[in-house]
């Protein structure tokens, strides 16, 4: 007997929205997905209507519930899996911004020991400290660096023990050997905070960069003459995230990438410690960030990350921009799961149970991980 079965929603597997079936939760995961009326016995829960999506997948989340990942802290990294548990994303990469080598060390050792203990726990992002300085954005500028020998040979242990790995880096600080040693190694190679030209972009994804971080934000734009790091992202076989708040894009350019890149964007949240909190404040390498108007900004005005979900996320999309509905969800399931080979972001038999629910007009309504409801936010 099955252990819950959903009915009542459309239910988007992470590619396509079915309607009139039931979904069958056995032992913390999805056992079928059937027609309502071939559905096995066992509790039910009628949903009333709305869609029924896979848990939401962030590969860009600095911290949450009052916690910034900086290595400070042993239970860091559990307090924002738990706190974006709550907001919907069921899985994410905690996302050390440019720090020490102390700190960066500290934080893979973290990552290594949360594996397969901490729920939601993808793997790490690092992005920086291996950027271009005259694109700092919120990174201190004093802790951007080249990347050495010694790094590298960091990363590449991290890549072995992690689930995943996301770096971050700009091609003026990297060579493309170590891109490529990188990439060799499984590492998903983003490139971002950088004043690149097309053809350095190019350079780097043919030594093996896959992504782009914050597409438009923090990086060279795209001119007549020079396309520039936004111009590389969008005609060439780079991922791409972006951060759909309209306040980091403008909701013009956010058509442009869509129509220009119909597959290859993602969603994330760029979330910081006051994700999941009524905070209005807090410090960030010694500088003061403010929550204000729906954006964080330090005191000069520099966006430094965002006070976003990655269901206000979707309901933008789909409100207002007009995105259709199985596009805005695959931007935060499917994509950024396939982007770094998880086991997560689709609906089918064998994977975990790890579901969000919309209501009709795109608000959270509810959340399940491995099965189990989780109280939202």
């Amino acid at each position: 007997m099955a252990d819950l079965i959903l009915t009542g929603a459309a239910v988007f597997d992470g590619t396509r929205r079915l309607t009139a079936q039931a979904l069958v939760i056995t032992e913390g995961a999805v056992a079928a997905v059937v027609p309502e009326a071939e559905a096995p016995a066992g509790p039910r829960l009628a949903l009333n209507g709305g869609t029924l999506a896979p848990g939401l997948i962030d590969l860009q989340v600095n911290g949450g519930g009052g916690a910034m990942l900086n290595g400070t802290a042993p239970d860091q990294i559990a307090t924002i899996c738990a706190a974006h548990g709550r907001l919907g994303t069921t899985g994410l990469m905690p996302t050390l911004i440019t720090d020490t080598p102390a700190a960066t060390e500290a934080v893979i050792a973290a990552g290594i020991t949360a594996t397969d203990r901490v729920p939601g726990f993808l793997g790490l992002h690092l992005e920086g400290p291996h950027l271009d300085p005259t694109r700092p954005g919120c990174h201190p500028p004093g802790l951007i660096r080249a990347m050495t020998d010694d790094d590298l040979a960091l990363y590449l242990h991290a890549a072995r023990a992690l689930p995943a790995l996301i770096i971050t880096l700009a091609p003026a600080s990297v060579r493309a050997d170590q891109i490529a040693a990188l990439a060799q190694a499984g590492v998903v190679v983003c490139l971002g905070h950088s004043e690149c030209s097309h053809a350095a972009a190019q350079a780097a994804q043919l030594a093996g960069a896959r992504g782009v971080t914050h597409l438009f934000n923090a990086m060279s734009q795209l001119t007549g003459r020079e396309p520039g790091l936004v111009g590389a992202a969008l005609t060439l076989p780079f991922a791409a995230g972006l951060i759909a708040d309209g306040i980091h894009v403008h909701p013009a350019n956010l058509r442009l990438a869509l129509a220009a890149k119909p597959d290859g964007l993602f969603l994330v949240s760029d979330a910081m410690a006051v994700a999941g909190t009524g905070m209005t404040e807090f410090p960030l390498a010694g500088r003061r960030i403010l929550r204000r108007d729906g954006a964080l900004r330090l005191e000069n005005g520099t966006l430094a990350g965002a006070d976003l979900s990655l269901p206000q996320a979707i309901r933008y999309l789909i409100a207002e921009l007009g995105v259709a509905p199985e596009t805005a969800l695959a931007m935060a399931t499917s994509r950024p799961a396939a982007l770094i080979g998880a086991r997560a972001g689709r609906i089918a038999p064998g994977l975990p149970a790890d579901l969000v629910h919309f209501d009709a007009d795109w608000h959270l309504t509810g959340i399940w991980q491995g099965g189990v409801a989780v109280q939202a936010n």
